[in-house]
């Protein structure tokens, strides 16, 4: 059987990754526009994970997010089963929304939903409706936000009808403008990673594809019992709780990483040239076994697409590493001392010695 990756599954980031550098590069011609509000822009926020304004008294955060192909293996479960889990799925669209928020240090206040169908007969099915309406309010509450509003939209010959596309935007408050996360890290930090839930909600174009090599689809049993759509399906964690409770305790957020896209390279995700090394590289779940043993991928592509049982990551000093462990768990999140952050000259990369995996600089490029 021959092997999948991401991008022969359909996925290109380095085609993805080009188009937004130059997003980033025609955005920045706007910024003059801010000036009239009495806003302003700091600097090195593009190519972050949310778009930070500075008003005197405090910083505004916005970002705009989509779920992906996600809701398509919740629409394969109903179908084959009758099961509807379209309220975790809707909860995984507020989390890919507020987690990208927070990672710049901004608790979100808004939420707001955007669902686009080919075919508005897709929102007729009651269940399907009210679960996907139930799991994004219960994403807000997870999130401390509340749901502002939306836009649903048909768009006939330009989706496909029998699903829908999920999407939302958000808006937060960083106040005090001390607890703005900057990336300020420095040698000898420490990586507290915290755990996701499972695939959450990366790569599901390439798990979908897999499921065709599995012997009874989406219905195949895996190592935990359950069946890979169920496994595929484990609702995201939404870490805002872990940044507020740090917030509060006065911990010093040197910078976080939002582990979706890139897997594990997305530690190297700071501009600035700096070695991340791993030390605990936990188990990840088992719906990972069955991706990795289907697709027929090695240990570094694994690592370098999925994240693999980390979902979050903090960087703090070393000093501060207990503490920052007691707020996640304190907060109800799995956290432990992952690895280190080292300076070494010009060198940028993400070492994995129990792995035997190094990522280089330029197998991450997204400013």
């Amino acid at each position: 059987m021959s092997k999948l990756t991401y991008q022969s599954a359909g996925v290109n980031y380095d085609v993805l990754d080009t188009f937004k550098r130059a997003c980033q590069a025609a955005a920045g011609t706007t910024v003059g526009s801010l000036a009239r509000h009495g806003l302003t822009e700091p600097a090195g926020i593009r190519g972050e994970s949310a778009y930070v304004l500075e008003a005197p008294d405090a910083y505004y955060a916005h970002v705009e997010e989509a779920l992906g192909t996600k809701i398509l293996v919740a629409d394969a479960l109903y179908a084959l089963t009758g099961r509807s889990l379209y309220q975790q799925v809707a909860i995984d669209d507020v989390a890919t929304i507020a987690n990208d928020l927070c990672a710049v240090g901004a608790l979100p206040i808004a939420i707001a939903m955007y669902a686009a169908v080919g075919d508005s007969e897709y929102l007729a099915d009651a269940t399907r409706a009210r679960d996907l309406a139930a799991g994004f309010a219960e994403g807000c509450r997870l999130s401390g936000a509340v749901w502002s509003g939306g836009e649903t939209q048909t768009l006939k010959g330009m989706i496909t009808p029998g699903t829908v596309v999920l999407g939302g935007s958000a808006f937060g408050r960083i106040a005090p403008k001390s607890q703005r996360i900057v990336g300020n890290v420095e040698d000898g930090d420490v990586m507290v990673f915290l755990a996701s839930s499972g695939v959450q909600t990366n790569g599901l174009t390439l798990c979908r594809a897999l499921a065709e090599r599995l012997p009874q689809g989406y219905l195949t049993p895996i190592a935990d019992g359950r069946t890979y759509a169920e496994a595929l399906l484990d609702p995201s964690v939404i870490y805002v709780r872990f940044v507020a409770a740090c917030q509060q305790a006065g911990i010093p957020l040197h910078y976080t990483a939002h582990m979706t896209g890139h897997g594990w390279r997305k530690l190297m995700r700071l501009e600035a040239p700096f070695v991340y090394r791993v030390d605990v590289v936990p188990p990840p779940q088992p719906v990972f076994a069955t991706i990795i043993a289907a697709a027929g991928l090695d240990t570094h592509e694994a690592y370098g697409t999925f994240n693999m049982g980390v979902g979050f990551t903090a960087y703090v000093p070393a000093a501060a590493a207990e503490a920052c462990l007691q707020a996640a768990r304190g907060a109800g999140y799995t956290a432990w001392i992952g690895g280190s952050v080292r300076r070494e000259g010009s060198r940028k990369a993400v070492d994995i010695p129990a792995l035997g995996i190094t990522y280089d600089a330029s197998s991450l490029k997204i400013r």
